[in-house]
């Protein structure tokens, strides 16, 4: 029999076809959306965030290619990070590049150049390695750097002369950090340490514009600029004690907090990470809080923080796609996902209603031919005399054929009650032929 009902195969076939639809959206959205959750889960914390960066774009190739480039440019310590990444993130390196930045790094080759390098920072403030930091260093923890910036930055701005306020500012601040390192028995020695680094980083032009402004800014709160002007007037390099007093005096030791959590972080990534790192890390920071995030990517990375800045950039520090665009995916994900739910369950509604429908239809047709077996039956028995003349005419039920209409009827088809009349005996054969 034809299916009559309502329920087509069209009605089905719209919700599946929207469905697989859905289902190929959702698939395609569906990494980035993860990818998107993860990085806004992630976005205080900088070790998370340098690991997914480099996921993505550190392998082989790009290992050979970065160690390659750091020995070109002899810069070994660069070198030696991206290949401790390289063995931290089971990279494969050849043995035989891997055998160069050893050999680069070997103690002989750092100690060639240590005593030239330990010389110059200890004598212009300017270091380009440890050993060259080891020197500067040396020299502020001895006042002797700071009061030679002091006193040279000072003398110009003390005639009037272009100065540069920012490493003048930060000698003041490098000597009380000192004297504060001698009366702590060396608890200050991060931010001593951090001092030398930004003062170099300063000198050397590798420091961040918006970190070089906020430093700028904190400086001058911090130093009363009248009194120190007035001050080194007349001291000079004859006279460091006078010199160390003024610069001490001028400082505002209760504005000089933020100043020294932050060279403190400075110092702390150069003693876990290495000055390149420190140095690094002023450049691509715009502010303390960026500081204080290099800071504990150091603490977790150690060695291989460098490699980790030169790939990663800012994005292993702070979340450089928009929040916004990153809720953007995940919410186009979720209505994608919540579509292709809704079209399933439609579908499998009408594919459940047309079933039941056919099960229904075919329940009722069976009941109609095994009434209409009866029906018949009950004929050819009363046909062949099986029923007396006399004999109560039964009752049959039948139920009438479904019609062409909505199978949700509000109410079953009524029954059409029809009663059977027997036929008579065909007479004997004398009685027909009376």
């Amino acid at each position: 029999m034809q299916d009559a009902s309502p329920m087509t195969g069209g009605r089905i076939a719209v919700p599946l076809a929207v469905a697989v639809a859905l289902a190929i959206a959702t698939l395609t959205l569906a990494p980035r959306a993860f990818e998107a959750g993860l990085l806004l889960s992630s976005q205080d914390d900088p070790v998370a965030l340098a690991d997914h960066a480099i996921a993505r774009s550190f392998d082989a190739t790009v290992a050979a290619r970065e160690i390659e480039d750091a020995l070109a440019v002899n810069d070994a310590d660069l070198a030696k990070s991206f290949l401790d990444l390289a063995r931290d993130r089971n990279v494969p390196v050849d043995a035989a590049l891997a055998a160069k930045v050893d050999t680069a790094n070997a103690a002989a080759a750092t100690a060639a150049r240590s005593v030239e390098s330990f010389t110059r920072g200890l004598i212009t403030g300017e270091p380009e390695d440890l050993s060259g930091l080891a020197g500067t260093a040396l020299g502020d923890l001895f006042v002797f750097g700071d009061i030679r910036d002091a006193l040279r930055e000072g003398t110009r701005f003390a005639t009037g002369q272009q100065a540069d306020e920012l490493i003048l500012g930060l000698a003041c601040v490098g000597l009380a950090i000192t004297a504060g390192t001698y009366a702590t028995l060396g608890a200050a020695v991060p931010a001593r340490v951090g001092m030398t680094v930004v003062k170099a980083a300063r000198k050397t032009g590798r420091i961040g514009g918006q970190m070089a402004a906020w430093i700028n800014r904190s400086v001058r709160e911090v130093i009363d600029w009248t009194s120190l002007r007035s001050a080194l007037r007349g001291a000079s390099i004859t006279q460091p004690a006078a010199a160390v007093r003024a610069a001490r005096e001028a400082v505002k030791v209760e504005k000089a907090r933020d100043l020294v959590r932050l060279v403190g972080d400075v110092g702390r990534v150069q003693t876990r990470a290495g000055t390149q790192a420190a140095l690094d890390g002023l450049k691509l920071a715009e502010g303390p809080r960026d500081m204080s995030r290099v800071a504990r990517l150091a603490a977790a990375k150690g060695g291989k923080t460098r490699a980790v800045l030169k790939l990663a950039g800012r994005g292993a520090i702070v979340l450089t796609v928009g929040a916004f665009n990153l809720a953007n995916w995940m919410l186009w994900a979720l209505v994608t996902a919540f579509g292709l739910v809704s079209a399933l369950k439609r579908m499998t509604e009408r594919s459940t209603e047309r079933y039941c429908a056919r099960r229904r239809r075919r329940a009722r047709e069976r009941q109609v031919r095994e009434l209409q077996v009866r029906e018949q039956a009950g004929r050819r028995e009363c046909e062949q005399g099986a029923v007396s003349p006399t004999a109560e005419a039964p009752t049959v039920i039948v139920f009438p054929a479904p019609a062409l209409a909505p199978e949700r009827s509000p109410t079953p088809p009524e029954p059409i009650v029809r009663t059977a009349i027997p036929f008579p005996r065909a007479a004997s054969g004398g009685a027909r032929n009376s």
